[in-house]
C-alpha cells in the first residue's frame, strides 16, 4: 500500500473517526427535520461521503442497508448526468428513479457536491423513503411502475439562487400528503449542507486542501481488509435455493456464491423470471441486500465502503425477479430484497456452519394504512365525514437463532429500521391500537431458539373502514431452522371478524372491524433435544412458551427429569 508521506496511521484514524462523526450529524439532522415517521421516527434513511469519482467513503450507523448500499451504486448515475466539472456551489440534485437510485419511488436520493472556495473536493448523499408518491399509493398491487406514482428521472433540485420551485410544485400537485413529502425533500438538502459545512470544519482544522489522499487510504484499506477475511474462508462454490410467498404465485430464490482468490461472486441464475405485479426487485438493490448479507458474516467490523464492497460482485439474468427491467413495477421490492440474506446465509452455512443463523421473518412486517373518502373502496356514504390519512408503521417478526445464542424477538433484520412507537401512529392518524404484544409459540425450536413474532390488532377509532397495502411475507413459506432447528411459525393477516387476508395487496378493513397481524417467529438453530432446560421454563414463566408447545417440540418436562 503507498501511504501518502502526511497520512501517519494514528493520522488517518483521527480523520478517519471525524469523518463517521460528519456522516453521523448528517443521518440526525435527517432524522430531526424529517417530515414522515418512517425517517424521524424508524431511521428508514442513509447518509454518507463520497469522494469525487462518486466512491463512499463512510456511511452513517443510522440507516438501512438497502439504502446505504444502494446508494453508494447511485452517485455515479448522478455523476454521469452532471459531470463534476458542470456542478457548482450550492447545488443539490435528487432522484427517485428504482433504477438509479433505491429500488423504488418512495425513496428519494440527494446528492449535494462539497467545495473549498470554487474547487469541488467531495459529495455527500441522503436517501429517506416518503409516505406517498402518488398513483396507487404505496402498493404492490401495480403492473408497471408508472402506475406506481411519479418518477423524478437525475435533475437539479437546488442552486446557489434557490430550490427549484418548478419540480416542487410537480411533486406536491400529485401526491396525498404534500407537506410530509415536500418537507422530506427539504429535510435531504439540509442535511447535507450540514454534512458539507462539517466537512469543511475538519479540513480547515487538519490543513487538507482535498480529501484524496484520504480517500485512497480508506479505500485501500478497506478492500485489503475485506479480502483478509475472505481470504479466510474455504474456496469452493456452494449454491442454496429457497422459496417465498410471492404475490400471485410463489418465488424461487436461487443463488450460486463463489469464493476464490478475487473474492466473492454471486450469480442468482435459477431465481423466477419477473412478476406481473409490484415485488420486483432492480439490480442495484438486490446486490445492496445480498452484499450487507454476506458481510454480516464474513467481515462485519470492516467498514462499508467502495472499498470493502469492491470484493463482491453479483450478476442476475436480465428480466428476472431480481433484475427487474423497467417498466416492471417495483413497489414492494423490499419484500423480496430483504429475504436476500437469508439466501447468502444458505451459501456461507456450507461453508462456515458455525458463522451462520438461521432464516428470520427478515422482511419487515410494516403497516402501510390509508382511509378517507376516495381512497377506500367501500361505502362512499359511510367514508364521506371520516378523517383521511396515509400513515407508515414500521414492525418486525422474529429474528433467526444465531449459532450460540437465541434470536432477537420483534426485531427488524436486516433492514435494522426501529418500530413506529403506537403512539405516534395514533397522534397523527384516527389508527387505534388495540393490542402490541410478544406472539407466543411462534419461536422456531432449536438448542436456541429463534425470536418470537408479535400481534398487533389495529382499527379506526372513527369506526370508518380503512385499507391495509399489504407488503408481509413468511406466511406460506416460513422461515427455516439451521442445523437441525426447527422452523419458525408462519405469518397470518386476517380480520377479527375471522377472514384471512392475503400478504400482499390493498384490502378493506370493513367499518367497524379489526385488523388482526401476526407477524413470523425466527428459524431455530440446533438440536432443540439439546436446548438448556433453564431456558425453557424461563420462556414458559413469560408466558411466551405453552406447555403444550414446549413437550411437543422440547420433550419438556420429562426430559428435564431424565
Amino acid at each position: 500500500m503507498n501511504r501518502h508521506p502526511s497520512l501517519s496511521p494514528i493520522r488517518v484514524q483521527i480523520l478517519w473517526n471525524r469523518l463517521i462523526s460528519v456522516v453521523e450529524e448528517q443521518a440526525q439532522t435527517l432524522i430531526r427535520c424529517g417530515f414522515s415517521t418512517s425517517t424521524r421516527e424508524a431511521g428508514d434513511l442513509s447518509a454518507g461521503v463520497f469522494d469525487i469519482d462518486g466512491q463512499m467513503l463512510a456511511q452513517a450507523v443510522t440507516g438501512t442497508p438497502g439504502h446505504v448500499n444502494s446508494m453508494a451504486g447511485a452517485v455515479g448515475h448522478f455523476l454521469r448526468r452532471f459531470p463534476l466539472a458542470t456542478m457548482r456551489p450550492g447545488d443539490s440534485f435528487v432522484t427517485n428513479d428504482p433504477w438509479v437510485g433505491t429500488g423504488h419511488l418512495n425513496d428519494f436520493t440527494v446528492v449535494t457536491p462539497i467545495f473549498r472556495g470554487t474547487q469541488p473536493v467531495a459529495l455527500v448523499a441522503s436517501t429517506c423513503h416518503v409516505v406517498d408518491i402518488g398513483g396507487l399509493g404505496t402498493s404492490a398491487d401495480g403492473r408497471q411502475v408508472f402506475e406506481e406514482g411519479l418518477t423524478i428521472p437525475v435533475m437539479r433540485l437546488a442552486e446557489a439562487r434557490g430550490v427549484n420551485e418548478d419540480l416542487i410544485e410537480i411533486v406536491r400537485a400529485n401526491v396525498r400528503e404534500p407537506i410530509q413529502v415536500v418537507g422530506d425533500l427539504y429535510s435531504l438538502v439540509a442535511c447535507n449542507e450540514v454534512a458539507g459545512r462539517r466537512l469543511n470544519e475538519v479540513m480547515d482544522e487538519f490543513e487538507l486542501a482535498d480529501i484524496d489522499a484520504l480517500a485512497r487510504e480508506i479505500l485501500e484499506r478497506s478492500k485489503a481488509g475485506m479480502s483478509a477475511e475472505i481470504a479466510k474462508l474455504p474456496r469452493g462454490t456452494y449454491a442454496y435455493s429457497m422459496e417465498v410467498d410471492g404475490m400471485d404465485e410463489p418465488i424461487r430464490l436461487a443463488a450460486s456464491m463463489s469464493i476464490g482468490p478475487a473474492g466473492i461472486e454471486v450469480d442468482f441464475e435459477g431465481s423466477s423470471g419477473p412478476a406481473a405485479r409490484g415485488v420486483n426487485v432492480p439490480l442495484q438493490y438486490t446486490a445492496a441486500y445480498a452484499s450487507y448479507g454476506v458481510k454480516c458474516v464474513v467481515a462485519p467490523t470492516i467498514p462499508n465502503n467502495a472499498g470493502s464492497l469492491s470484493t463482491m460482485r453479483f450478476a442476475a439474468p436480465e428480466n428476472t425477479i431480481l433484475n427487474a427491467r423497467r417498466p416492471a413495477a417495483v413497489c414492494a421490492r423490499h419484500a423480496v430484497g430483504q429475504l436476500l440474506p437469508d439466501l447468502m446465509f444458505g451459501c456461507l452455512r456450507q461453508a462456515v456452519p458455525e458463522r451462520v443463523p438461521a432464516e428470520g421473518c427478515s422482511a419487515l412486517w410494516s403497516l402501510f394504512l390509508s382511509g378517507g373518502f376516495g381512497r377506500v373502496d367501500a361505502d362512499a356514504k359511510g367514508l364521506a365525514n371520516a378523517t383521511p390519512f396515509s400513515v407508515l408503521s414500521f414492525h418486525s417478526g422474529g429474528v433467526g437463532a444465531r449459532p450460540a445464542k437465541d434470536g432477537l424477538s420483534a426485531t427488524a433484520f436486516p433492514s435494522g429500521v426501529r418500530s413506529v412507537p403506537t403512539e405516534i401512529t395514533e397522534a397523527i392518524s384516527p389508527v387505534l391500537i388495540w393490542r402490541k404484544e410478544l406472539r407466543a409459540d411462534s419461536a422456531g425450536a432449536g438448542r436456541y431458539r429463534g425470536g418470537y413474532g408479535q400481534i398487533m390488532e389495529v382499527a379506526n377509532r372513527e369506526g370508518a373502514a380503512f385499507t391495509i397495502d399489504a407488503m408481509m411475507d413468511r406466511i406460506d413459506h416460513p422461515a427455516q431452522g439451521a442445523m437441525g432447528g426447527g422452523p419458525g411459525t408462519a405469518g397470518r393477516l386476517r380480520l377479527a371478524s375471522g377472514k384471512s387476508l392475503r400478504g400482499k395487496g390493498k384490502q378493506v378493513v370493513p367499518a367497524g372491524d379489526r385488523l388482526i397481524v401476526e407477524m413470523p417467529g425466527g428459524g431455530g438453530y440446533g438440536d432443540p433435544r439439546e436446548r438448556d432446560p433453564a431456558s425453557i421454563a424461563a420462556d414458559m414463566a413469560d408466558g411466551l412458551l405453552s406447555g403444550d408447545e414446549a413437550a411437543r417440540v422440547y420433550g419438556y418436562p420429562s426430559r428435564s427429569k431424565t
